[in-house]
């Protein structure tokens, strides 16, 4: 095979308030971790058992970044696409180490909001996503905006894809562009 695909999606939970920095061009690099808990019930016991993962993920797409630093907080739920990256580093002791985090590249990449406005504890289904991508939806539904900038006025809006059947909703004036 002469190519290969680096793609990861996961829908979770916002562990940390989205934390930012910048380079020294002045892009912002937005940081955060998510968790995903996969839930089971045990055959032998019937007890039911879950496992949570902690995900590192960095944006470095600057519209992505910006919604993920205003309307990101730490509980809200998200759907995210990105890539699998691992970095090296020296930690406090002197050892080299390994982390592997999910990137939201400058050019590719998703996120969607999954909660209500204004909520942080999930559920709700008003969602609002945005792409950063070069192509797709928002996920499932909600807003779609591709990352090559100008279109202008508001993004489109696509289907709902909630369990309330297919009913519209207005796009809320408050969206950042």
């Amino acid at each position: 095979m002469s190519g290969s695909v680096n793609k990861v999606i996961l829908v979770g939970n916002v562990g940390r308030d989205p934390e930012v920095r910048r380079t020294g061009n002045g892009d912002p690099i937005v940081s955060f971790s998510v968790a995903t808990t996969e839930s089971w019930r045990d055959k032998a016991t019937g007890e039911r058992k879950d496992r949570t993962e902690w995900h590192n993920v960095t944006i470095f797409n600057e519209a992505l970044g910006k919604i993920a630093e205003q309307y990101c907080k730490k509980g809200s739920k998200i759907y995210l696409e990105g890539q699998l990256q691992t970095r090296e580093y020296t930690d406090k002791d002197g050892n080299q180490r390994k982390a592997t985090d999910v990137v939201v590249p400058r050019f590719r990449g998703e996120l969607t909001l999954l909660d209500s406005r204004g909520r942080g504890e999930g559920g709700g289904d008003d969602r609002g996503g945005y792409s950063g991508g070069s192509g797709g939806g928002g996920g499932g539904g909600g807003y779609s905006r591709p990352s090559g900038g100008g279109g202008g006025g508001r993004p489109a809006q696509v289907g709902s894809g909630s369990a309330g059947g297919g009913r519209s909703e207005p796009i809320d004036d408050d969206i950042p562009f």
